[in-house]
């Protein structure tokens, strides 16, 4: 095997005196890295698949480790590539990627990372640039992203990187303040900078700062920091960093400035959101933006903070759901219908709901969630998200990113650990954290770390202290509803090439709440913003694998990667930007394989 060749002193020092340079755009001076690692990636260990190829991505079992317990540096990025390859695109047969849009074929070239920090920020974010050897310093161009979700550095190959790499273009990635930096509290051990495990002082990438506990704490829920307020700052730091790296790749074509290369920023969810806030910057050092189904809580009349929505879908969602009809599965009507009945019956106990029996106390579940803005659509698309318990894992973990809240300090009692047979917390195994940094998605449940819930035979106490958390006017709301008003996005910079694209079934983010007021507000304000709603696409493009979901919905990636080849020929003078579009998509119903008619895009 080829393995990646590690040059850390030299490298290191060439980005420690780039750290010091100045660019005539920004005008500020660059901000430290450190622990800056080079890697070569090159015959099978490409820089886009590990050498997996899209046929290894296919693969059902994840690449393994040939000592569980200590897996190489090598063998933890070759398994966080394929982990976050699932985790965004449809490589499934018959989905299109790789023959209708997309490419994972090789790209051999080189990686740059380190740790960068924000101003004022307790724990830092991790950087990655690739450079790949195709990389053409007469044309010089730079992708940069953040991970989607609370996915690890590596969270936007799909999106960034297999739009950039193949076209030579360097990708510079962030985490964003999140990512798979897990800490074992009982082992006192975490994450270094190449993803192996380490003891506390060990240059780890995130150390809580509770010394004494049980469990298991990460760095979006418990880094004290609301990384979701420093988005846009987290963008700007890996644009820079791609610049330093590229300084150190290219000497002799030094130096690389935001006046003499292209950046061009690109995110999905969470990503779409993180390159929104660094549209907003006034410095002139972005070229353009594309952002799908972002998270957004925009300026305009209409938007609405993730915690509102997911709070209130949390508790309403699982009894509305049996108002609607023709849901898609998972998730499995039989199994769940049972669990969504207690719902209502809980529901109408405490309170929240009326009706005598369950049809009506369904239907005014329903009726509530429709007077706030959700649409039938989403909330057929959002049973996803009732089905695998997104909504709880969702606003456990953002409720204590927004509090800035230590380990154990969460005002509704719930922490974060590995589970027995019993469901009983019990400390985690060498295995299981050894493969926390590959395997994670970044918010658990998952990959051996679950939610502890203080009321397992009353779950809705703590969903409804959850909710209270935006609806309440205690210390701990108050608290909470500030962090959150820190994430409020302003306008995008004037005469910046902006384009918004969303599904308009998506159940997790619904346009309504996110792009659309944005968008308007936006464009209201004279910004050169351009919004694409994608007929029957839904916020995952990796559960289009599953029949059910393959056969109703489109996938969106496509249309950001189209997004990108125009706006990249319209920064070459070739073609005007694309115009405001709805999409009318057609679904390649069931057992069929997409075609280029399903997917309609935009010429």
């Amino acid at each position: 095997m080829n393995r990646p060749s590690i040059r850390i002193a030299a490298v290191g020092a060439m980005l420690a005196l780039a750290a010091c340079a100045t660019t005539s755009r920004t005008q500020e001076p660059a901000p430290m890295f450190s622990a800056p690692r080079t890697t070569e990636h090159r015959g099978d260990d490409d820089l886009l698949t590990a050498g997996l190829g899209l046929a290894g991505l296919r693969a059902m079992a994840p690449p393994a480790f040939a000592d569980a317990e200590h897996p190489t540096p090598q063998e933890l990025r070759r398994r966080a590539l394929w982990s976050n390859w699932r985790g965004i695109a449809d490589l499934a047969p018959g989905g299109g990627f790789g023959e209708l849009y997309g490419s994972a074929n090789a790209v051999p070239g080189r990686e740059f990372s380190a740790f960068a920090t924000v101003p004022g920020a307790k724990s830092a974010h991790r950087v990655l640039v690739q450079v790949p050897d195709a990389f053409d310093a007469g044309k010089r161009c730079v992708v940069v992203t953040a991970s989607s979700g609370s996915r690890g550095i590596y969270g936007a190959i799909a999106v960034a990187g297999a739009w950039g790499l193949p076209k030579g273009c360097a990708v510079a990635y962030t985490d964003k303040g999140a990512g798979t930096d897990y800490f074992d509290l009982d082992a006192g051990k975490g994450v270094r900078a190449d993803g192996t495990v380490a003891a506390r002082g060990e240059g780890l990438a995130f150390e809580p700062g509770t010394p004494a506990a049980t469990g298991v704490a990460f760095k979006h829920a418990h880094s004290q920091d609301n990384p979701e307020a420093d988005w846009g700052r987290h963008v700007k730091q890996a644009a820079q960093f791609a610049l330093q790296s590229l300084d150190a790749a290219f000497p002799q074509a030094a130096p690389f400035t935001f006046d003499n290369t292209r950046v061009i920023a690109v995110g999905i969810s969470n990503g779409g959101g993180a390159v929104l806030r660094a549209a907003e910057q006034d410095a002139d050092w972005l070229d353009a933006v594309v952002a799908g189904e972002p998270n957004v809580y925009g300026p305009g009349e209409g938007g609405r903070a993730l915690y509102d929505y997911t709070t209130e879908a949390a508790l309403l969602m699982p009894c509305a759901l049996l108002h609607l009809q023709n849901l898609p599965q998972p998730p499995l009507t039989a199994q769940s219908a049972p669990l969504w009945t207690q719902r209502c019956v809980a529901l109408k106990e405490a309170g929240l709901i009326d009706g005598a029996d369950t049809a009506a106390q369904a239907r005014a579940a329903y009726e509530a969630l429709k007077a706030n803005g959700w649409t039938d659509d989403a909330l057929r698309a959002g049973a996803l998200s009732v089905g695998f318990d997104l909504w709880r894992a969702v606003a456990v973990t953002y409720a204590s990113a927004y509090g800035r809240y230590g380990f154990g300090e969460l005002p509704c009692g719930n922490r974060y650990s590995a589970l027995g047979a019993d469901f009983a917390p019990r400390p985690a195994t060498a295995v299981e954290r050894a493969a926390w940094w590959s395997d994670a998605s970044g918010i658990p449940p998952g990959a051996g770390v679950h939610i502890v819930e203080p009321n397992p035979a009353a779950p809705l106490t703590t969903l409804r202290c959850l909710r209270g958390l935006w609806t309440g006017d205690d210390t701990d709301a108050r608290r909470v509803r500030s962090g959150i008003a820190q994430t409020r996005a302003g306008l995008p910079r004037k005469g910046l090439p902006v384009v918004v694209i969303h599904g308009t079934d998506d159940g997790l983010i619904p346009p309504a709440f996110s792009s659309m007021p944005y968008v308007r507000q936006a464009q209201s304000a004279g910004r050169d913003v351009r919004y694409w709603q994608v007929r029957h696409a839904q916020h995952f493009d990796a559960f289009l694998g599953l029949p059910d979901y393959g056969a109703r919905y489109v996938p969106l990636l496509p249309y950001v990667y189209a997004a990108l080849d125009r706006v990249d020929a319209h920064l070459d003078g070739a073609v005007a930007l694309p115009g405001d579009a709805v999409i009318a998509t057609t679904p390649r119903g069931a057992g069929q394989a997409l075609k280029a008619e399903n997917l309609a895009l935009p010429k």
